[in-house]
């Protein structure tokens, strides 16, 4: 998974610079010593070379906005490792994506978290689309701004016209706009996904019915395609479906409870964005439906010796 996620991390510290590096850095180190820690205190194997520690601290990081201070950074990855995972009972026991609740915990407790900074480096000017501000384009849209900032009018038909619109998608699509370290570059996190399923490392069935559910419900709420394709871009919809909802620790066991699973979080996200006052809905979405894992792995069990009788 680390390998899977450095194309992700090196965009993320080659577009906002040094301090997403470092922050990169702060959440692994306090992940692993976390764990090192907590495990010594209460008499545990120490199990850091699993490296499922450090995981989590860049998941954690790249979830967080490149200005997000460092030991605000190392106390989110504390919380997750210690709250979230050491406390059920460590590594396959926890509940919840421990670095989601880290993220969940930052969010709620420091509001100030939830400022943006844009690109370090120059933008290229095939990408450069009036998207590129110092809010997230989720953000703009949701405190009601002039549509024209985020590219063309989004509640009116015929935005899949606009130049402007287009130059907008191509933005979010490359990555080139402000948003959390690792959130922004759509291409990359679908490449690593294409690798981590060819290599059998994941399952597609959870990410596809939460892109799949996220479009249809978009559509359904903004009557536009064009919209809908927007949303998608948009936030951690994309790096979630790849990298969150696949743990395998907090996802059904079952093929059809990881496609309603998905199908879960697809329906959360778009309620919230709809109607919450969030303009973004991944983390707590896929952390109430991690909530109803035991459930679905009830309600659609894996029968163990299970035969299906032949055919006469």
């Amino acid at each position: 998974m680390l390998l899977a996620l450095a194309p992700v991390s090196l965009f993320g510290v080659f577009i906002f610079g040094l301090k997403a590096l470092l922050n990169i850095i702060t959440a692994a180190a306090a992940a692993i010593a976390a764990e090192f820690l907590f495990r010594l205190l209460i008499k545990k194997p120490v199990r850091v070379n699993d490296l499922s520690a450090g995981v989590t601290g860049v998941l954690l990081a790249l979830t967080l906005p490149p200005t997000t201070p460092l030991w605000m950074t190392a106390l989110g990855a504390v919380v997750a490792i210690v709250v979230a995972k050491e406390f059920f009972g460590g590594l396959g026991a926890n509940i919840f994506n421990p670095a989601l609740i880290g993220r969940a915990f930052l969010v709620m407790s420091f509001p100030t978290l939830n400022t943006w900074r844009l690109p370090v480096l120059p933008i290229p000017k095939a990408f450069i689309a009036d998207v590129v501000t110092g809010a997230t384009p989720l953000g703009i849209t949701k405190a009601g701004a002039a549509i024209s900032e985020v590219g063309a009018s989004l509640v009116q038909a015929g935005l899949s016209s606009s130049a402007s619109y287009w130059q907008t998608i191509k933005s979010l699509f490359f990555g080139f706009n402000a948003g959390c370290i690792g959130e922004t570059s759509a291409f990359l996190i679908l490449a690593s996904f294409l690798v981590l399923l060819v290599t059998k490392v994941i399952d597609w069935r959870a990410p596809v019915s939460m892109i799949a559910a996220s479009f249809i419900c978009a559509l359904i709420f903004w009557q536009d395609a064009s919209i809908a394709l927007y949303h998608l871009l948009t936030g951690g919809l994309i790096f979630g479906a790849v990298f969150m909802v696949t743990d395998y620790v907090t996802s059904p066991v079952t093929p059809k409870g990881k496609i309603f699973f998905g199908a879960g979080i697809g329906v959360i996200v778009m309620l919230i964005r709809r109607f919450g006052i969030y303009p973004e809905g991944v983390c707590f979405s896929i952390l109430i439906m991690n909530a109803a894992v035991p459930f679905l792995n009830k309600l659609l069990p894996k029968k163990y010796g299970f035969v299906k009788k032949a055919k006469k």
